[in-house]
């Protein structure tokens, strides 16, 4: 036996795994939201503008979508432990120049290089897969597709204490022992991938990947403070709109790509693929917009004036909900399925959305209708990730969770757009929104969750496959057939 194999050996304890890559994965959400709720501290102490001072988001937004899959389908190929190192490592570098950061310059650049962290997602769902015993697969991807959502509702409710007693520098520094300490532990004790995909990285189609997702995502994220209708926007969205169709004729006729069409053409993954969309203008359209929302003075009639860390605690309980959801969502997935538990989080989203909207005048209500939410979110993305996790074949899981992933990112840049258009569409003499902004702007909200519990309905059911049902699924499979089962292990 070969010293790589009897190290592997030694450190195949499952459980010691997930607690590692749960470590991952809330790192790196936690960095999603912390700093959204504390950008005025971040302007003023490094002496900027509101508009420089979104790129703190922007950039982090911009490079998530772009590392994701790449990281995930790379993971694939050359390892998912050893991926998952490099990702880890690329947030605790960037988290320690974002502490240090003097300038508002290098803290853009530093949220860029946190960005690369964007893969450790899918990373960790390709090691579930590979690692976990079959009948722990379901929990676990639950378990930790939750935690994205409770890291980032965590992150809204740490933001306020953390700056109060510390300083926004401690947004960085408290995530990056996190990732440290999670990057240490992953070289350590998270065994190395059996499962690889034979060939090279296809770095032209990642290039056009990046180029027709930072062009759209960039338009999208800027529109409403650059003009939807200016010259930059438009162009922007030009190249996206001629860059895309060229990346997937590339990626369809390429003998190694980089995200195989005929995997993205299988029906559960682009149905699943189609609420994620749906379901992520939603779900970060409220860790937006819900912390601004209640920190509205009361003087304007709707608002409730609390601080930023009130806000936070406010939403302590969506976000508790969310873990409790995620945690619960393999046995209900076990008895239910993933379809129902699905359709469950999406109608759920859109009961909780129309119940802001047509009843937010006391606290309580909004904390009830935020805490339904939570449920929502838990449930939701732990049958989205499992749906995705089953449709594909093993030595797919990383690039098709990524993309998974990615497209909710996505979905949420265009949720928070549009919401932002339609809060702000009209504002009071003091410059804050009316009241009819965030109704008109949940209601928003409340069409999407529910266009998306009416797509989760159509998402064909992964059957056990002792039979080849001719279609995009038997096609892709015949040409990339499952490994042997290691339940087992």
């Amino acid at each position: 036996m070969s010293t790589k194999t009897a190290a592997t050996d030694r450190r195949t304890d499952y459980r010691v795994t997930f607690l590692v890559l749960c470590l991952g994965v809330s790192s790196f959400s936690l960095l999603q939201s912390m700093v959204n709720p504390v950008l005025p501290t971040i302007e003023a102490a490094l002496d900027t503008d509101q508009a420089t001072v979104t790129w703190v988001l922007t950039a982090y937004l911009l490079s998530a979508s772009v590392f994701t899959p790449i990281i995930g389908r790379v993971g694939d190929k050359v390892g998912k432990e050893r991926m998952l190192v490099f990702a880890l490592a690329a947030l605790t570098v960037g988290s320690l120049m974002a502490a240090l950061a003097p300038t508002i310059g290098v803290l853009i650049v530093a949220r860029a290089v946190q960005g690369i962290g964007g893969g450790v997602l899918p990373l960790t769902f390709g090691i579930i897969r590979d690692e976990f015993p079959r009948d722990k697969v379901a929990g676990a991807v639950g378990t930790s597709a939750a935690l994205l959502a409770v890291g980032g509702g965590f992150g809204l409710v740490l933001a306020g204490p953390v700056v109060n007693a510390l300083s926004y520098h401690w947004l960085f520094w408290l995530p990056m022992v996190m990732t440290l300490v999670a990057a240490v532990a992953a070289a350590v004790w998270v065994p190395e991938s059996p499962e690889r995909t034979p060939g090279r990285i296809n770095v032209g189609s990642a290039l056009l990947l990046s180029a027709w997702l930072v062009a759209l995502l960039l338009g999208v994220s800027q529109g409403h403070s650059w003009g939807w209708t200016s010259g930059r926007v438009l162009g922007l969205f030009v190249v996206a709109a001629a860059l895309l169709p060229v990346w997937v004729v590339a990626e369809s006729r390429s003998e190694q790509p980089l995200v195989d069409m005929r995997m993205m053409r299988i029906p559960t993954v682009w149905t699943v693929n189609l609420v994620a969309l749906l379901f992520g203008m939603g779900m970060y359209s409220m860790f937006a917009f819900l912390p601004q929302f209640l920190q509205t003075p009361s003087f304007t009639g709707y608002g409730f004036g609390v601080s930023v860390t009130e806000s936070g605690l406010l939403l302590l309980p969506q976000t508790a909900a969310t873990f409790i959801a995620g945690v619960f969502s393999g046995r209900l997935a076990a008895r239910f399925g993933s379809k129902a538990i699905l359709v469950a989080g999406a109608t759920l989203t859109s009961l909780g959305t129309l119940g802001l909207t047509l009843a937010h005048d006391q606290l309580w209500q909004v904390v009830v209708e935020t805490t339904v939410l939570g449920l929502a979110f838990g449930l939701a993305f732990a049958a989205m990730s499992n749906l995705v996790v089953d449709a594909v074949p093993q030595t797919q899981t990383g690039v098709a969770s990524g993309m998974n992933a990615n497209i909710r990112t996505v979905g949420g840049a265009l949720g928070g757009a549009l919401l932002a258009s339609v809060v702000t569409a009209t504002l009071r003499p003091d410059g804050l929104p009316v009241e009819s902004g965030y109704t008109h702007g949940f209601g928003v909200l409340v069409v999407t969750s529910a266009l998306a519990a009416v797509v989760a309905v159509f998402v064909p059911v992964i059957r056990a496959r002792t039979h080849v049902v001719p279609g995009p699924q038997a096609e892709y499979e015949a040409e990339h057939p499952a490994p042997v089962d290691s339940a087992a292990r």
